[in-house]
């Protein structure tokens, strides 16, 4: 099975696109598991078992698990085989690392943690991100606009006279019409993440199916922006819940061409709900908090 034909199964068994990120900090699980010597797999086991129903996707956060040493890393190793074989994993490493490199990290991505996509940071050009377009089996999700309260000190910078590949990826798309190419999305003026995620259309023009792009919902116009710009491209969406947030454009502009829904990660917002012993209770009833307004919200919009 596709990446993409996987997302779409989860998608509609659980009537949800809800991502739940599992950014587990030792320090913060809840008091009930502080006494294990090794809390990560116990927690995380519940937050899974409570919420599998719920989600589209896990997205466990690799740096986490790093900053405890071997033991993150077996404890992520076990995780991984805990979540249903029917949802798929995101693995955000963010990576972006030269040719030889970033086939080792894909590598352990795809095989050691049996992920089904990651993410990556295209800065250092497209030899650090076609090792992870390979197959179409596996995804990549292109940090575009990501929803850090900084990201626009580069990510929003103006290129002036936009390269040769915008130019090749911008004809072929036609929903883009002749007036708004002149006015609202200018040509000779591009913004460094428009070029990415043009950069990403014409990756996954090559290997279909295996291209996403990362787009904050803090940043709800430059959702508008790239959703034009790509309109076949599955959207990995962070930044709902605790960063506050627009879930109304997540979902608005989250949606393909084709049909396919967003990914909407929440993270600390839906694990951390509570500290006391109904904690994987409490994380359940946030996830379906914002699985509901997401279905509500579909409804009302003829999505």
């Amino acid at each position: 099975m596709t990446f993409l034909k996987k997302l779409a199964h989860a998608q509609q068994k659980n009537r949800s696109y809800l991502c739940i990120g599992l950014d587990v900090v030792v320090a913060h699980t809840p008091l009930p598991l502080q006494g294990h010597d090794e809390p990560m797999l116990p927690f995380a086991r519940a937050i899974i078992e409570a919420t599998q129903d719920l989600v589209c996707a896990y997205k466990p956060n690799l740096g986490f698990f790093l900053a405890e040493g071997a033991a993150g890393m077996v404890a992520l190793e076990r995780i991984v085989r805990i979540i249903p074989a029917d949802i798929p994993i995101i693995l955000d490493g963010k990576f972006g690392d030269i040719g030889n490199t970033a086939v080792a990290y894909a590598r352990g991505a795809f095989e050691q943690f049996r992920a089904d996509a990651v993410t990556l940071s295209p800065y250092i050009g497209s030899d650090s991100v076609k090792p992870f377009l390979a197959s179409a089996e596996h995804g990549a999700f292109v940090l575009a606009r990501t929803s850090n309260p900084n990201a626009a000190e580069f990510q929003s910078l103006h290129l002036g006279v936009e390269p040769s590949l915008i130019h090749r990826q911008e004809a072929s798309t036609t929903e883009l019409t002749t007036a708004t190419r002149q006015n609202e999305w200018n040509t000779d003026d591009r913004l460094l993440y428009e070029h990415v995620a043009l950069a990403a259309s014409q990756w996954n023009h090559e290997v279909p199916g295996t291209c996403g792009l990362v787009v904050g919902a803090t940043a709800p116009r430059e959702l508008e922006r790239i959703r034009a710009l790509t309109p076949d491209l599955p959207f990995l969406i962070p930044g709902v819940g605790a960063q506050g947030g627009d879930l109304q454009a997540a979902l608005k502009y989250g949606f393909t061409r084709g049909g396919l829904g967003p990914v909407v990660n929440a993270s600390r917002s839906v694990i951390y709900a509570s500290q006391t012993d109904a904690f994987a209770y409490d994380a359940r009833t946030a996830a379906l908090q914002i699985v509901q307004q997401m279905r509500n919200q579909v409804v009302s919009d003829g999505l």
